[in-house]
């Protein structure tokens, strides 16, 4: 009689082997899972992060655009304006590149 009772005690203790793992594999697994949702969490504002910077830059590139567009517009209706208008923009046209070379030159001799 006294060997079902052991057998008893022996499964008892396998039950509680089992259960210990049990609870260990269960801490692991929640700590893992806390660990993928903090990253899912922070993949998710990096992502809103870049989207915010896209828009940003979609907007930028929009007024850039406009700005371009009106100054296109601008100088095509001064070139298709009388020949007094011409030349003013040929001296203009002139004097921004002698400046610009000026300009290059004169930090070229600063730098050195």
């Amino acid at each position: 009689m006294a060997e079902p009772w052991n057998r008893g005690q022996a499964h008892g203790a396998v039950d509680d082997m089992l259960d210990a793992e049990n609870k260990l594999l269960a801490e692991n697994l929640a700590s893992k899972v806390s660990r993928l949702k903090s990253l899912a969490y922070d993949i998710d504002r990096e992502a809103e992060e870049q989207n915010t910077y896209l828009d940003g830059m979609d907007s930028n590139f929009l007024s850039a655009t406009g700005l371009l567009t009106g100054s296109v517009k601008r100088f095509s209706t001064m070139v298709r304006s009388g020949r007094d208008n011409r030349k003013i923009l040929c001296y203009v046209s002139v004097g921004v590149v002698f400046l610009f070379f000026l300009l290059y030159y004169l930090i070229w001799r600063i730098q050195n």
